[in-house]
C-alpha cells in the first residue's frame, strides 16, 4: 500500500510541470504583445535616429533575453514530464533528458545564454558613463564556472 502511494506521489510533479508550461506561455505571449507593440509604434510613427535606433536594439534585445528564460521554462517543463509522468514523450534530439543531470546541462546552457544577452543588452545600451567592465568581468567568471561544469558532466556520470 505505502509502495503504491509513493509510486503515485511521482504525479505530484504535475504541478511544477503545469506551473513552467503556463509560465512559459504566459511569458511568451506578453512580450510577442510588446515586441509587436514596439514594431507597429515604429511603423505608425517613424522616428529615424540614432538614439531610437539604441531604443530599439536594447527593447529587442530585452524581447530576446525574455523569450530565452520562457524556452528554459519550456524546455524544464518537457523534461520532468518526461522524467516523472511519461518517458515516452517524443523530444528533439538536442533535448534528449534521461535524467536531473541532463536538465540541469541544458538549463546551465541556457542561463549562459541569458547571461551573454544581459551583457549585449548593457552593452548596447552603454553611454560610456558607468563601469561595465566590472560587470563583464562577473558575467564572464560565471559563464567559466558554469561552462567547466558543463565540460566536466561526462566525467561525474562515469
Amino acid at each position: 500500500m505505502f509502495l503504491r502511494i509513493l509510486g503515485f506521489s511521482r504525479y505530484l510533479v504535475l504541478i511544477a510541470i503545469v506551473a513552467t508550461f503556463v509560465g512559459a506561455v504566459a511569458l511568451m505571449l506578453f512580450e510577442s504583445v510588446l515586441v509587436v507593440k514596439v514594431v507597429a509604434g515604429l511603423i505608425l510613427n517613424p522616428d529615424v535616429s540614432p538614439s531610437n535606433a539604441k531604443l530599439l536594439a536594447v527593447g529587442l534585445i530585452e524581447a530576446v533575453d525574455i523569450f530565452l528564460i520562457a524556452i528554459a521554462m519550456y524546455m524544464m517543463s518537457l523534461s520532468l514530464y518526461k522524467l516523472f509522468v511519461d518517458e515516452r514523450l517524443p523530444l528533439p534530439r538536442w533535448l534528449k533528458v534521461n535524467d536531473l543531470e541532463d536538465l540541469k546541462a541544458n538549463l546551465v546552457s541556457i542561463v549562459i545564454t541569458v547571461l551573454a544577452v544581459l551583457f549585449l543588452r548593457v552593452a548596447v545600451a552603454w553611454e560610456g558613463g558607468t563601469d561595465i567592465l566590472a560587470l563583464g568581468a562577473a558575467l564572464a567568471l560565471v559563464i567559466a564556472s558554469l561552462t567547466f561544469f558543463l565540460a566536466n558532466k561526462p566525467m561525474r556520470q562515469e
